[in-house]
């Protein structure tokens, strides 16, 4: 095997509730109490939907590539997308083929048996239009690219099943020239993610022959957004001899919310306007590990089926935090090892023998109130005279964000320490 090799970056963003005020939502219209709704009527009407057929697949792949995280990440932050690292690495299977191929879909879940090669990429196929939809109020975009050069030319059957699936740009790159390489992808990503990713790329070497990225770029405005008047400095507590001060956001509303005494934990669900909204899960004291080992598919159908619209007393910190993950590791612990080895066969991208020598993904979070100081004076709320229950957090949490239509899991992370970064 020649010593070429494919690096596949993953990039992902998401700002939600950044500081720009959208007019027209003033708070909680309705005050009275009522069982959850669900999140949009074409989701009830069309249980048919391609992209729902990979939804559960795709759900249990993001618990299982975050319990591989947890152990070299005590006392950190945990943030990542689920969705571009399975996106990108189906863009790999286009060009695995034999066992590389099977090893790699085994790895994520997509059992041959349950779900065949075209039921997979109609599923990935419409959950890309999906979640591309300019006309939803959600700033969300997900793409992949295929940087390539003329000493190893990408087959065109691949070409063009890689842009029709999977909406990929084909790049020509010089990878002789590892800094203007280098400059190129890094300027993809930063015009991609809005100028908010930059330098993900720090280094190639000439042996590279193929660079594939996968990007997820996520802005979004809270349904209803927190008063930034009643942002407040507040104690977090990181662990038992660690205490921060962050910028602690409150609200009174009426939120979907549920206490689990079984699992010892808080979990309530905050809307964006538009098909997504965020799942905050607070564990009680010494209780995050067991929370962490339950998290799957069945515990957010327990949580979606016993909340209830409640009014509650809501503070959430503002955070601001960035990872990065060695996904080559993370893969290998999920028994996805040939396409790293010598053993890989890749050659339905290009007849040359190769394998994947890196795979980084890296995220960004930012939560903000979404609100400037005009858009505090148009915040109305009304409360009841009795005392609603308060939800602090103000401790470690989990948050899941989720588009409601394809029902996919964007982003996944655990906060530590709002203000790590």
């Amino acid at each position: 095997m020649s010593n070429f090799y494919i690096c596949l970056l993953l990039a992902g963003l998401c700002l939600l509730a950044s500081c720009h005020h959208v007019p027209g939502h003033q708070g909680d219209h309705d005050g009275h109490e009522h069982q959850d709704e669900a999140p949009t009527a074409s989701h009830q009407e069309s249980g048919h939907l391609p992209c729902l057929k990979i939804a559960p697949i795709g759900a249990e792949f993001a618990f299982k590539f975050y319990r591989q995280i947890v152990p070299e990440s005590a006392g950190k932050n945990i943030f990542f997308s689920p969705v571009g690292i399975s996106t990108a690495f189906l863009l790999v299977t286009l060009g695995a083929k034999g066992a590389t191929r099977d090893q790699i879909l085994s790895g994520m879940g997509f059992n041959q048996s349950v779900i065949n090669e075209k039921e997979l990429h109609d599923g990935f196929h419409h959950l890309l239009q999906v979640l591309n939809n300019p006309e939803d109020q959600i700033e969300l975009s997900i793409g992949n690219a295929l940087f390539s050069t003329d000493k190893f030319p990408v087959q065109q059957k691949t070409i063009e099943k890689a842009h029709d699936l999977l909406h990929a740009d084909v790049v020509h790159s010089n990878f002789e020239n590892v800094e203007e390489a280098v400059k190129q992808i890094n300027s993809y990503i930063e015009k991609k993610t809005h100028g908010k990713l930059v330098d993900v790329v720090k280094g190639l070497t000439p042996e590279t022959a193929m660079v594939l990225v996968n990007y997820i770029y996520m802005k979004a405005y809270w349904e209803n957004p927190f008063n930034p008047e009643s942002t407040r400095k507040r104690d977090f507590f990181v662990d038992n001899e660690t205490t921060v001060q962050v910028d602690m956001m409150y609200r009174n509303g009426i939120y979907s919310n549920y206490h689990d005494e079984e699992l010892g934990c808080d979990v309530v669900r905050v809307p964006y306007q538009g098909n997504a909204s965020a799942l905050f899960i607070l564990p009680e004291k010494g209780k995050m590990g067991q929370v962490e080992q339950a998290l799957g598919p069945e515990a957010l159908l327990k949580w979606e089926g016993y909340a209830r619209q409640k009014r509650i007393v809501l503070s959430l910190p503002r955070v601001s935090l960035k990872t990065s993950y060695n996904v080559k590791e993370m893969f290998k612990r999920m028994s996805v090892t040939q396409v790293f080895t010598d053993q890989a066969d890749l050659t339905g991208f290009t007849e040359h023998s190769l394998k994947i020598s890196e795979a980084v993904h890296k995220a960004h979070l930012n939560i903000h109130e979404n609100g400037t100081e005009a858009a505090a004076a148009t915040i109305i709320e009304m409360v009841p005279m009795s005392l609603p229950r308060r939800i602090i957090y103000n401790r470690p949490f989990l948050i899941l964000l989720v588009e409601h239509v394809s029902r996919a899991i964007l982003f996944a992370g655990r906060v530590v320490n709002p203000n790590e970064h």
